[in-house]
């Protein structure tokens, strides 16, 4: 499986982008994205789970992000509305064959390349 991430660039306090992650190869039961600001660790952002269309959000993004996904082109997108300066960092799709644990890095098992999202105050 191999993920390609786009989308990122430079945007101001309050505008919008939407990043998308098309992904080759078998298909995954679930696909997440994460980010990593300069300095901190990897932080979960939104997961979407195929079976059921389960999404999910930390409180940090819930109402300002949408995850969503095209089965039948294997691409899922992130809507980023509102956008802060805090959500300034590297974007990283990721791909799972689990159901379960999706908050968590380790539950992935194939990772973009990231793309930079920053946002000017």
């Amino acid at each position: 499986v191999q993920l390609q991430a786009s989308g990122g660039g430079l945007v101001q306090a309050g505008g919008s982008l939407r990043l998308s992650c098309a992904a080759s190869g078998r298909r995954s039961r679930s696909y997440g994205w994460f980010r990593q600001a300069p300095g901190k660790e990897r932080e979960f952002v939104s997961f979407i789970r195929w079976r059921g269309n389960i999404t999910y959000y930390p409180d940090s993004v819930k109402g300002r992000f949408t995850i969503s996904g095209d089965n039948a082109k294997n691409t899922v997108y992130l809507q980023m509305n509102s956008l802060r300066p805090e959500d300034t960092a590297v974007y990283y799709c990721a791909a799972s064959v689990r159901e379960m644990g999706l908050t968590t890095a380790t539950s992935y098992q194939y990772w973009g390349q990231g793309t930079l999202v920053t946002v000017s105050s």
